[in-house]
Parts: C-alpha cells; sequence; structure tokens
C-alpha cells in the first residue's frame, strides 16, 4: 500500500492545471481554464478548471473533482494506479508500507542503465567517431547523455552484477523475455539517446544502429513510463527557451534536436519515430509558442509537413514551416558551418495555412479543369474547417494560388466528398492489409525491424518495390503517393503484429499448395517442408505468433 504521509505530500504538490493540460488543450479563461470536456463530446467548451480550488467541473455532463479524480476517470485508472501515473509525471517518489509497488523500481533501473550506457560511449571509438563525424562536441554528449550499449548478453550481465531486477528492467522495456526462454536486450550494438518526460523523469531509450541494421533508430517499447505519441525529444532541455522566447522549433531527429541546441537553437525538440499526432498538441500548445516545422525538403518531408500543418492549423496554432533545400537536413547543415543559413532559413519560414493550400495545389494539374475543380475541392474543404475570421483572411490567398474567383469560396461546402491524390492500387482486402504494413512503416521507422525478420520485400509480391524503398528510406513518387491516401490506414504497434501474423499466414498457405503441387522438388524436401508449415508455421501464425522462416 502507499504510505499516507506520502500521498498527502504529493497532494500538495499537485497543480491541476499542470496535470489536466498533459491531457487536453486548455485555454486561459479569466481566473480559471477552460477546454472541451473530454467526457462528452462539446463544441462549445464548458469544462473549467479551478487552479485556486484545485478541481475541475463540467457544466454539460456535470463530471468534477481534483486532479487524481481527472487521472482515474481519463485514463480508467484505480486510486492507486492514478496516484503512481501523477507521481510519474512529477517525478515524485511514492513511499509504500510494504513493498515497493509503484513505478520507482522500473524508473531506477532506466536510471542505473543510462549511467552504464554513458560510461560505455567512452571505450567505443567507433561511436565516437560518427558522433563526432556528425558534429556532435563533448558538451553536447554530457548535456543529452549519449551513450553506448553494445551486445546483448554484456547488459544481462551488467544487471546481473549490480542486482537490478530483471521483471522491472522489463517493466521498463530495457529487456524482453524470448519465446524460448529467458532474457535479452532490446537495444544492442547502438548509440543510446535516453528520453525524458515533460517533467524530467527518465522514461525510455532511443537508439541508432552502427552496424548498418535496417532499422537505423528504434525506441523503447510501450510501457507505463513511455508514451511514444505524447512524447518530444528534447523538451525538458528546450522548455525554458520555448517559454522565453514563445517559440517550438519541431524537427525531424535526435541528431537534429541536439546540433540545433549546439548552435543556439536551443528551442528545438522532435517527435520520436512519429508523426505529429493530436496526442502532441496538449504538449505543443504549452507556454502557446510559435510552431516551426523544420523539415527535410524531401517527398517524405513534405508530405510530413503538409499533414502536420493540416493539423496545427485546425486547431488554431499559429506556425511556420521550413523545408531543407536540396536534399539536406539542420543536424548536417549546422555540422558544416551554416549555422547563419540555418538561422535564416529559420527567420524566413512560410505560414502554416500558405503551405497547405500551395501544397495541396501542388498535387493537382491547374491547367486540367477536372483537376483544378478537385484542387479547389480540397482546398475550400480545408478552409472551411477553419475559425471563420482566418477562412476569409485566406480565402484572396487561395483564390490566386488556384486562378479562380474569390466568389466561388462563398459558396455552401460540397456535398460531394472530397477526391484525395492516392496511389492507385487494386483496393482488395490483401492490398489494404499490405499497403497498410507500408505505410505504417514510413510514419513509423523504429518497427521495420520486427518486419525485416519475418519477411523480406519479394514475399510481398507487387509492392516489393515499394516496402523496399521503406526499408532503404529512399522517395518515390507512388510512396508519396500512398502517404496522402487516407484509405489506407496507419496502424498501432500491436495492429501492425497481427496484420504481419495474417499475411504471413496467408503467404505461408499459398506456399503449401505450391509445394505440392511442384513436382521439380525433391520427395524428401518436399515432405519436410510440408511438415514444416502444416505442423509447426501455420499453427504458430493461427495463434499471432510471428514466424521467422523463408524457403
Amino acid at each position: 500500500m502507499i504510505d499516507n504521509r506520502s500521498v498527502e505530500q504529493l497532494k500538495d504538490n499537485i497543480d491541476i492545471v499542470d496535470i489536466i493540460s498533459n491531457y487536453i488543450e486548455i485555454k486561459k479563461a479569466g481566473a480559471n481554464f477552460k477546454a472541451n470536456c473530454p467526457f462528452h463530446g462539446e463544441k462549445t467548451p464548458s469544462f473549467v478548471i479551478s487552479p485556486v480550488k484545485q478541481i475541475y467541473h463540467c457544466f454539460g455532463c456535470k463530471v468534477g473533482g481534483d486532479a487524481i479524480k481527472f487521472v482515474q476517470e481519463y485514463e480508467k485508472l484505480n486510486y492507486p494506479e492514478a496516484l503512481e501515473k501523477i507521481a510519474s509525471m512529477m517525478n515524485f517518489s511514492l513511499n509504500y508500507t510494504k513493498g515497493t509497488q509503484d513505478n520507482s523500481e522500473a524508473r531506477r533501473v532506466l536510471e542505473q542503465v543510462q549511467i552504464w550506457y554513458g560510461k560505455n560511449l567512452n571505450g567505443v571509438m567507433v561511436a565516437k567517431k560518427y558522433l563526432h563525424e556528425r558534429g556532435i562536441n563533448q558538451s553536447s554528449i554530457e548535456k543529452f547523455g549519449i551513450g553506448y550499449v553494445g551486445a546483448s548478453h554484456e547488459l544481462m550481465n551488467f544487471l546481473s552484477s549490480t542486482f537490478l531486477p530483471l521483471p522491472k528492467a522489463q517493466e521498463a522495456g530495457i529487456i524482453d523475455r524470448r519465446d524460448s526462454g529467458g532474457f535479452y536486450a532490446r537495444l544492442t550494438e547502438r548509440i543510446t539517446f535516453p528520453i525524458y518526460s515533460a517533467s524530467g523523469a527518465i522514461v525510455g531509450f532511443g537508439g541508432r544502429t552502427i552496424t548498418n541494421h535496417p532499422a537505423k533508430y528504434i525506441n523503447s517499447p510501450q510501457t507505463k513510463l513511455f508514451n511514444k505519441s505524447q512524447l518530444l525529444y528534447g523538451y525538458t532541455k528546450a522548455k525554458e527557451s520555448i517559454y522565453r522566447n514563445k517559440k517550438l522549433i519541431v524537427c525531424e531527429g535526435y541528431l537534429d534536436v541536439i546540433l540545433f541546441h549546439q548552435a543556439g537553437f536551443t528551442e528545438a525538440v522532435a517527435t520520436l519515430g512519429t508523426a505529429l499526432t493530436t496526442e502532441h498538441l496538449p504538449i505543443l500548445r504549452k507556454g502557446e509558442p510559435h510552431i516551426v516545422l523544420a523539415y527535410d525538403g524531401d517527398n517524405a518531408g513534405v508530405a510530413a509537413a503538409l499533414k502536420a500543418s493540416i493539423m496545427l492549423t485546425k486547431s488554431n496554432f499559429d506556425g511556420s514551416v521550413v523545408l531543407f533545400p536540396n536534399g539536406a537536413d539542420p543536424a548536417d547543415m549546422i555540422a558544416m558551418g551554416r549555422v547563419e543559413e540555418v538561422s535564416n532559413l529559420l527567420r524566413k519560414g512560410q505560414a502554416l495555412i500558405p503551405f497547405v493550400i500551395e501544397m495541396s495545389a501542388k498535387s493537382y494539374d491547374l491547367n486540367n479543369p477536372r483537376e483544378k475543380e478537385r484542387a479547389f475541392g480540397v482546398i475550400k474543404e480545408y478552409l472551411d474547417e477553419l475559425t471563420p475570421i482566418i477562412r476569409e483572411a485566406y480565402i484572396p490567398y487561395a483564390s490566386t494560388v488556384l486562378g479562380l474567383e474569390v466568389r466561388f469560396f462563398g459558396q455552401a461546402p460540397l456535398k460531394k466528398k472530397v477526391e484525395k491524390p492516392k496511389i492507385r492500387v487494386d483496393e482488395t482486402k490483401d492490398d489494404i492489409g499490405q499497403l497498410s504494413i507500408i505505410k505504417t512503416l514510413s510514419e513509423d521507422r523504429e518497427l521495420i525491424e520486427q518486419v525485416v525478420s519475418v519477411i523480406e520485400p519479394s514475399m510481398f509480391g507487387q509492392y516489393d518495390a515499394l516496402l523496399t524503398l521503406v526499408i532503404q528510406n529512399q522517395e518515390n513518387s507512388a510512396l508519396t503517393g500512398l502517404l496522402f491516401d487516407e484509405n489506407i490506414k496507419i496502424m498501432s504497434e500491436e495492429e501492425l503484429k497481427k496484420a504481419l501474423a495474417s499475411f504471413l499466414f496467408k503467404y505461408y498457405t499459398q506456399k503449401l499448395k505450391d509445394i505440392t503441387l511442384d513436382t521439380s522438388i525433391p520427395l524428401i524436401k518436399k515432405s519436410f517442408l510440408i511438415r514444416k508449415i502444416k505442423i509447426d508455421i501455420l499453427p504458430r501464425l493461427k495463434h499471432g505468433e510471428l514466424v521467422t522462416y523463408r524457403f
């Protein structure tokens, strides 16, 4: 049980505004704060938070309570679990009357492993050479806690020698259990980057391969402490500058963040292998900064910037887009001493709404009346979702880009569903499944590791080349079209595993038929393969287990 005195100390330090703003967007309203109630659908805010009374109340659905009650209801937790969640967010250590049942042990493992990773780096010249060649100095290595992890057995030996409990290491996402028994390190032979919550508590790690592994970067798995969709790398280091300068720079990776900070752009943060999502909005809103999307100027960067710009502007954010030209990225430019050029690019970023209008128009051939009509539909639908004053302000700009009269935008919203640019495919169930896997990997590259361990591109048939492009992190117009196609969904990690198991089951079922009919295969080998698929592979896949076996 949690010690009562510890609970009272936690309550004394809770700021309900800070806690709730981690979950939903809130706005100042006199002495209080307002928001759309997360517990029932509403368009007019009736959810009020009182920082003086440390309570919330919704005048719509009548729910109310303190910060603990909010976390209970929002996260569907019991009272002790909500206390532990809040303590984790606040970096507060709870005391227990019987044993340690909170996250403190898992966090202690993370802290000790981080120290060990940091010490390891000094003895690995290839890792230090890589960091040096990327332009990262010793001061930045220390500031961001960059480290190194070697072979799996080295981490396991460290955990054993320091008596760190393996179940807690698994709970923290440091290790995992093999199907055959025993544990293994989730990160091996990688440069490590510790990841912190907004409150400054370590919650996980990112790792960059130095052995040319297909997945260049991977992060810790989802745990009680680590939710990558709500975190921004470097936020704890950037928070003070973000609040002071009213600016937040979103870039694409760890090295971009580190080199931005090294060059004096200390408002830089990055998402953790995923695109910006609505789950990031509460943390982006804090301090009400101007958001700068600083992405590579390749097709993937443009697509990511467009998607993020649409989401941000629909949520009434102010910001701009900077696309780094000629295949350059900010980390490389800063490493080459082109800091002033980077500074100029950041100052001259294009406002979010004009960027959305221009990029949307470029997806169509405006010399073709049919294409022009589609472009108009897309842009008008986007403008109609903005606030009335903002919409009216940008209609003249949209009319200029499209070469249409302003009066067209005054018409009622189109009733027909707007056609979006998409990749041309035969949209069978199997096609959609395979394309969803590919799109998921393009949006969340850290998942590539588990995919390449069970399939190879040739198994994807007509989408062989597309999957190869994603694995190799290359660009292609078909891949860009896939990113725009809203019919192809991005899956969660759990959904991806199920999709892979389903794909592999169909693949090996067909393989079984092909082998049975193939007269060129020697009888002994054919018999072995048939038994292998029937008795071993298919039953395991049917139960959701991903099987590594190729012919």
